[in-house]
């Protein structure tokens, strides 16, 4: 065989590869013959998203496009509710979806969303619960001059749907210093909401644990109310929270009195994000029915910054427990700085 009949032959072989891969890849026509090649990962909210292998994924309004062509079958449903799997083609507008029990023939506009064949409706999984679990154990300490150890672990479970969420958390701190303990405390608590409305909702808690450094052997905070979304948006929420409470303070020297009061509840809650990072503000007063001046303030605020590895973030942060009425001989505010690494799955 000559070498000039191999070279066709490879000639060949290359452009029938090449013009086998262009046919397997979904295509997307725009108003201006622009015609976008790669893989419709999905419609919604009058966007489609092709992931491309030279752009990464490109975002198209919909009321642009013209028309669709997918080499293998994907879900669609439509604006009617009409849900079907099929290969899409179609132009000028005009779209065929070709299933397994028949061809459906509608409209681009008509499209109300479209994802992965075989996969859960993103509508339907968007109304249910799903947990999501983070956990931290972080350790510092230095020596020499100075000696110092730290540790400090926790948990927390959420369980949120569209219109409540279940917390349960816990956490425990330990800071030795010099020989002395300067921080000894673990808490337990559940927290629950449920939204009647678009930006209302009640809400009930309970936390409780000691902080041994404050004298303070058992504690326990038990409130419901009403919160209000102040601000309810995709990358910002600020939630205000009012209510009852009853609180339950025991402590270790007898000569300090025991708090046992109904009073009232005030938080706050503030989260926003910047991209992949977050900020989160958590501030909490309860001060007693029986005088106002006898209360309690937790606050906590930290900035989180995704890894290389996205399970993992770090989160840099401080928080502060305030008691207008400490134990004898301590101080009313205990503040605490902290940088740790977080693990969160679902």
């Amino acid at each position: 065989m000559s070498s000039n009949l191999v070279f066709r032959g490879l000639f060949a072989l290359a452009c029938g590869a090449f013009t086998a891969a262009q046919l397997s890849a979904d295509v997307v026509e725009t108003k201006d013959g622009s015609h976008i090649v790669g893989k419709v990962s999905k419609i919604d909210a009058g966007k489609v998203v092709v992931t491309t292998t030279y752009a990464g994924d490109i975002t198209i309004d919909q009321s642009e496009v013209t028309g669709i062509a997918t080499d293998a079958p994907v879900a669609v449903r439509l604006s009617d509710g009409t849900r079907i799997e099929g290969r899409v083609s179609g132009a000028s507008g005009a779209l065929q979806v070709a299933g397994q029990d028949g061809t459906i023939t509608t409209t681009v506009a008509k499209v109300a969303a479209s994802w992965s064949a075989g996969a859960k409706d993103p509508q339907v999984a968007a109304l249910e619960r799903k947990w999501t679990y983070e956990a931290h154990v972080d350790v510092a300490g230095t020596s020499g001059n100075k000696s110092q150890l730290g540790t400090a672990a926790g948990v927390r479970a959420t369980l949120k749907g569209p219109d409540d969420t279940l917390t349960f958390y816990t956490s425990y701190n330990r800071q030795v210093t010099e020989g002395q303990k300067s921080a000894d405390q673990f808490k337990v608590g559940a927290d629950y909401s449920d939204n009647f409305s678009e930006r209302s909702s009640w809400f009930v808690r309970d936390e409780g644990g000691f902080d041994r450094v404050m004298g303070i052997s058992f504690y326990d905070v038990a409130a419901a109310g009403y919160g209000l979304d102040v601000v309810k948006a995709a990358n910002e929420t600020l939630t205000a929270r009012a209510g009852l409470s009853f609180r339950d303070d025991t402590y270790k020297n007898p000569a300090t009195p025991t708090v046992n009061d109904a009073g009232l509840d005030f938080e706050i809650n503030h989260e926003a994000k910047f991209g992949t990072s977050r900020l989160v503000n958590r501030i909490a007063i309860v001060p007693a029915f029986n005088d106002f001046a006898n209360f309690t303030l937790t606050h906590e605020s930290f900035f989180e910054i995704p890894t290389a590895n996205p399970a993992w973030k770090l989160r840099v942060g401080i928080n502060n427990d305030y008691n207008s009425r400490p134990g004898a001989g301590l101080k009313k505010l205990d503040t605490g700085y902290f940088t740790r690494l977080v693990l969160d799955w679902q």
